[in-house]
């Protein structure tokens, strides 16, 4: 700031003067000042102008020179005018304040003219701060005098005395008068104009302020120097009174040093609290420790500059502390009228003087935390006001004032923070006390809040004993979370914090608990207990909580449980039950941190669970009452369930809560309330397992110190007292609930839950399942076919991801044909996938839950280590990835199917098919559902996936061992004795399936057909059973070319490359054509069995086949008696031939002729216009004229055909 201002703003002195004067220029003294400095408020620094930041205080109160590096000088410029430094103040007194007189009333004056024209601001600013800075170095002046050469009168000394040291006698006295004057003056703060106090409000961000701004805190520069010059003067009078001999004070006594002192301590103290008071009218009660009672920090200065002045005078010279002035005028406040004979001058209305009371009370205490450097330090600064404090919470507290939660939650807000700051106070703990305990069931909300204001019941004791805790570590008093409380926390939470804070002393050796002890028992009793409603239970076990963390945990314990048996089992609500259980498992929770057995507490809360869960299962009591006494059930169901989440170890009698009662809960249950309490029990086996395999752990892996370490065998046997009680109490419904047609999904969980228990803890579970405990588990809810498929795939699912038990079921003792099970589950599953879809809804969420479920059950048997090695083996391993559960099956299935004829050993190959068996199980029992209710999609599903199996597994099924199943399939799907009879309508869903599966059911009986050893003849006998049962039975009966061309039999005897096992295939169905022509006549089977075998024929692309086919259409007719349509359909068969054919196969059209021609030369001889005008249409469209061998293989056939051929072959020489 001094490079603002130049010398050529000052008025003009001699050279000489000019020239002293650049030699001892003082700096620039201390003064209050509030302007934007970067950095300082996120510092919470002062101004560095201040008199704390300049050491002011400090070297005042160490009585140090109060300027130490100014007016070094023999001369010094005070007020334009150069004066000698030594003899100024001495010889000049009067006219030095009466040129800070003028000084003073200049600048109230150009306040007075000053306009709001910007472009005055400038010169206004420069101006007015000049006038401040003359005033303030004068006053610095002062001090710095009376420090280094004011010298105490020797009034003994005897003879003349020297003018200057009369003048200096004389100097104090006229000091106190002039000070006087100078308040008189500049008045008080109170009295100040308007536009001057709302200079307390600008924001000083700018470097330019008005007049109004350097008036205002030249006042406060004045007010506080003058402090500074009479305790300074009073230090170097040694004690003296000095009196003003022109003077007397306003109450008509004499004026001195002293009494002038104490009127501006007073004067000051009670403007800035009237300031404060203003202030106070505006602040909302949510805000009322975040908003600070000084306008800026100037008089947030102000008054730390006060508190550490008045507490040294208290220590040092025995004067009032600062409390005492304070409490003075806060009585006068509170009371309404002047305390003594004065009047201080407090503004006349306040909004609550008692709020305000508290508030400022609160933000005093804080500003005493600061020290003579102005730093915030936790070490007590200011003694504490407790006893001021006590006697206006007693007030505040008073039941006959009815005060409302609004005030009140003020009052207990502030009375934390003295706690805080202070520490705590025994009698502010015991008055607090006495008021909550008559409103214990008091809600302590305030309605204008809404919903942050409401006080919410902890729904679990884990939240009820961390809100209980978050009472008992109150936040720093500075933090926002402190200052926010007003909003978080009610009145009552605010007292838990306080009573915290008081039980926490340190080095207090139990004193604070013995001092609240008995105050707080003594309040609770029999009728007190059922006096308490909901609420008022929820202020009871907080407050227990608080003093169990904080005090004696299983005195205080004790001491609730017995108050808590008080409660009428009969007549407590639900509600309140619920409360009273989630308030013992939190003490629960409690004693588990401090390591502390729980067996004394689960059992008695065990018991009132066991009471409650028998009246649940009772058929006679109502569904209302049902449905109320669920709300404490699920409570400790959550409770317990966070007792075991947060045992470290499970070895002190957790177990105690889990007995009888929960085999009475469970079958009593709906399905919603099932669901809770199965996955309570999932986390319960959880969490033992998870400890159980900690504990197992060496101990240089464990994450917990050497010193939680329990022994092996005390873990040991404490694990397996927690795993018997779940496998006796919950175990045996679970077996009751597995064959249920809507199992809950919770259900497989669980199940999987003890199979992974039996797995980690073998020898825990019972005896009926031993002594393989896993595989009789997995049998009961994985393996048995009548388990509903959502249960199978979703316990299975559960298990399969768990690696431990993927190497049990690879190898484990015990295991057997584990995978083999699991394999043969999964292909239920995927059968009977469509049996308990709704055919109204296919969509639904189960159909969807059971879908999802079953693609993930697919992915995990496709990782079985089984599985994997019969894909390798069949070469389809890189095929196996993200595929659905349909296409999957079918992928195992041919993989087996190819690993299987892919071995030569003879007891390998016997092995195989004994695993292969094992995979399908009775495959026919699964799908037999399908064939009674007739579903589209189960239909389709089952003759799709037993198709697939007959094809690819041929050579397997036509073994000794697996041809059973072979003809099985055969009697019950392909020739049912209800599917065989033609006039039964009823058989349409069943036929529709079979018609686009069964190709594949042909093509893997002419495979067996060839490798059956033993039934070779009646498995072929059945393949002509099933060719003859549909091949007409999928012809209309006016057959089209696309009908026959997509028959299933035609399609089951094309392939791409020709095959022996297709081969044997078409030589079947043209053998059944045969027959059928042969017994059934020519002239019936002409219009359908020609063209389906003239179509089946030339599909089959295979010379042989068709020839042996027309030669038995041909013998059929010549061993007939003929007849005029008999001739027709010949001759048309062969002509329709060759119009078909002709363009695709040229000479084996020919070839085909030649044997008919043999057979019947008339046939052909009829056909030899038609066949020449046919070759010649051939040869025009490919328009290469003549066909040589087309040509050729024409003239051969004529060659057979006597004269008529002879002449047709010279015509076609003439072309």
């Amino acid at each position: 700031m001094e490079g603002e201002f130049s010398q050529s703003l000052t008025p003009p002195v001699s050279p000489s003067a000019l020239d002293h004067y650049c030699d001892s220029a003082p700096s620039l003294p201390s003064c209050f000042a509030c302007a934007y400095e970067q950095g300082r408020e996120e510092a919470g620094r002062f101004s560095s102008h201040g008199y704390i930041s300049r050491g002011a205080l400090k070297r005042l109160l160490l009585k140090l020179d109060p300027a130490p590096a100014d007016f070094e000088g023999d001369t010094v410029d005070i007020f334009d005018f150069p004066w000698v430094t030594e003899t100024a103040l001495v010889e000049s007194t009067k006219l030095l304040f009466g040129l800070l007189r003028q000084k003073v009333l200049k600048l109230e004056t150009l306040v007075q003219s000053s306009s709001h024209d910007f472009g005055q601001a400038s010169s206004l600013h420069y101006e007015a701060e000049e006038l401040r800075q003359q005033c303030v170095l004068f006053l610095s002046y002062v001090k710095v005098f009376l420090y280094r050469f004011l010298e105490p009168s020797q009034s003994f000394e005897e003879g003349p005395v020297h003018p200057y040291r009369d003048l200096e006698s004389q100097l104090p006295s006229v000091l106190v008068e002039e000070l006087f004057g100078i308040t008189l003056l500049i008045g008080r703060l109170k009295n100040l104009p308007a536009n001057v106090q709302s200079a307390f409000t600008i924001q000083h961000q700018g470097k330019l302020f008005p007049p109004s701004w350097q008036l205002l805190h030249l006042h406060l520069d004045i007010h506080w120097s003058v402090l500074e010059i009479l305790h300074l003067l009073e230090q170097r009078m040694t004690g003296q009174i000095v009196y003003a001999h022109q003077f007397v004070n306003l109450t008509g006594e004499t004026l001195t040093n002293i009494s002038l002192l104490e009127d501006q301590v007073n004067n000051l103290l009670c403007d800035l609290i009237g300031l404060a008071m203003n202030k106070y009218n505006k602040v909302r009660p949510t805000e009322i420790l975040k908003t600070h009672h000084y306008h800026c920090l100037c008089t947030k200065e102000l008054w730390i500059l006060l508190i550490h002045f008045l507490e040294h005078r208290s220590k040092t010279l025995h004067t009032q502390p600062f409390w005492s002035y304070v409490n003075t005028l806060l009585q006068t406040a509170l009371k309404g009228v002047p305390s003594g004979d004065r009047d201080p001058g407090l503004p006349g209305h306040c909004k609550e003087p008692e709020g305000f009371t508290w508030w400022l009370l609160a933000h005093l205490a804080q500003l005493g935390m600061h020290n003579r450097n102005g730093v915030i330090q936790q070490k007590k600064q200011l003694e504490d006001n407790w006893a001021f404090a006590i006697e206006l919470l007693k007030s505040s507290c008073d039941p006959k004032r009815a005060t409302q939660e609004e005030q009140v939650r003020m009052v207990v807000h502030c009375c934390l923070s003295l706690s805080l700051i202070w520490g705590p106070n025994v009698s502010a703990v015991t008055t607090l006390w006495e008021y909550y305990n008559k409103n214990l069931n008091g809600s302590f909300t305030v309605p204008w809040l809404g919903v942050s204001g409401l006080g919410s019941i902890s729904r679990t004791p884990l939240c009820l004993l961390q809100q209980a805790k978050s009472c008992c570590s109150p936040a720093s008093v500075s933090s926002s979370i402190h200052t926010q409380l007003y909003r978080s926390a009610n009145s009552f939470h605010m007292f838990l914090r306080i009573l915290a804070l008081h039980l926490s002393q340190e080095h207090a050796g139990g004193a604070p608990w013995r001092q609240i002890k008995g105050r707080l028992y003594s309040k609770f009793h029999q009728r007190r207990m059922t006096e308490l409603s909901e609420t008022g239970l929820l202020h009871f076990l907080l407050l227990f909580l608080v003093l169990a963390q904080c005090a004696e945990l299983e005195d205080v314990a004790s001491r609730a449980c017995d108050l808590l048996a008080m409660l009428p089992a009969d007549s407590t609500p639900p509600a309140m039950r619920s409360l009273h259980w989630r308030g013992q498992l939190a003490l629960v929770l409690l004693y588990l941190e401090k390591g502390l057995d729980v067996g004394a507490l689960a059992e008695q809360l065990a018991a009132y669970f066991s009471q409650t869960a028998r009246e649940f299962y009772l058929k006679t009591t109502e569904p209302s009452r049902k449905l109320a006494l669920w709300v404490p059930l699920s409570s400790y169901l959550e409770g317990v369930s966070e007792v075991f989440e947060t045992s470290p170890s499970l070895m002190l009698s957790e177990e105690r809560l889990l007995n009888e009662g929960f085999g009475l809960l469970l079958p009593a249950c709906r399905q919603s309330e099932l669901s809770s309490a199965l996955g309570f029990l999932q986390t319960v086996l959880a969490q033992l397992r998870r400890v159980q395999q900690r504990c197992n752990q060496p101990p240089h892996t464990t994450t917990e110190s050497p010193g939680w370490a329990p022994l092996p065998s005390v873990a040991k046997e404490r694990h397996q007292a927690v795993a018997l009680t779940l496998w006796s109490h919950f175990f045996p419904f679970l077996c009751s609930m597995r064959l249920s047609q809507t199992p809950p999904p919770q259900l497989a969980d669980a199940a999987a839950g003890f199979t992974l228990l039996a797995l980690d803890m073998p020898g825990s579970a019972p005896q009926k399942l031993q002594p393989h405990p896993i595989q009789s588990i997995m049998q009961s809810f994985g393996w048995d076919e009548m388990l509903h498929p959502l249960l199978v795939t979703h316990y299975l699912n559960h298990l399969l991801q768990n690696g431990e038990l993927v190497s049990w079921v690879s190898s484990g003792p015990g295991s057997g044909s584990a995978q083999a099970l699991c394999v043969r589950a999964w292909m239920r599953c995927v059968l009977q996938q469509y049996l308990h879809k709704s055919q109204d809804a296919p969509d639904s969420r189960a159909g969807r839950n059971l879908d999802e479920q079953l693609a993930e059950l697919t992915r995990q048997v496709f990782r079985l280590p089984e599985v994997e090695s019969v894909l390798q083996k069949a070469g389809l391993h890189s095929a196996m990835q993200a595929r659905e559960p349909k296409p999957a099956l079918a992928l195992f299935i041919k993989a087996v199917g190819r690993s299987y004829c892919e071995l030569q050993v003879l007891a390998e190959r016997s092995s195989m098919v004994f695993r292969a068996l094992e995979y399908v199980g009775d495959i026919l029992k699964y799908i037999k559902p399908y064939l009674l209710n007739k579903s589209r999609e189960g239909l389709q599903l089952s003759y799709w996936v037993v198709g697939c199996l007959v094809k690819h597994w041929s050579h397997l099924l036509a073994t000794t061992k697996a041809q059973q199943l072979l003809f099985r399939i055969v009697d019950v799907l392909l020739l049912p004795h209800a599917l065989l009879q033609q006039d039964s309508g009823a058989h349409t869903q069943m036929l529709s399936a079979l018609k686009d599966s069964l190709p594949l059911f042909l093509q893997g009986l002419s495979v067996a057909v060839g490798v059956s050893q033993s039934q070779g003849a009646y498995v072929k006998q059945q393949l002509h059973s099933v060719i003859n049962q549909y091949l007409s039975r999928f012809l209309p009966a006016t057959p089209s070319i696309g009908a026959v061309v997509n028959h299933p039999v035609l399609l089951a005897a094309c392939e791409s490359n020709i095959t022996p096992q297709g081969e044997r295939l078409r030589r079947s169905i043209l053998q059944v054509l045969s027959k059928e022509i042969e017994y059934r006549g020519y002239t019936a089977y002409c219009g359908v069995m020609h063209r389906f075998g003239r179509r089946a024929a030339v599909r089959t692309h295979h010379y042989y086949t068709t020839v042996s086919y027309l030669r038995t259409a041909l013998k059929t007719v010549l061993t007939q008696p003929a007849q005029p349509t008999d001739c027709i359909c010949f001759v048309l068969f062969p002509r329709a031939f060759v119009e078909e054919n002709e363009g695709v196969y040229d000479q084996q059209v020919y070839n085909v002729l030649e044997v008919v021609a043999v057979l019947h030369p008339s046939t052909v001889t009829a056909l030899i216009p038609f066949l020449s005008l046919s070759l010649r249409k051939t040869e025009c469209k490919r328009g290469l004229g003549k066909n040589s061998s087309l040509r050729n293989g024409y003239k051969k056939l004529l060659a057979l055909l006597g004269e008529s051929g002879q002449a047709e072959m010279i015509s076609l020489e003439e072309d």
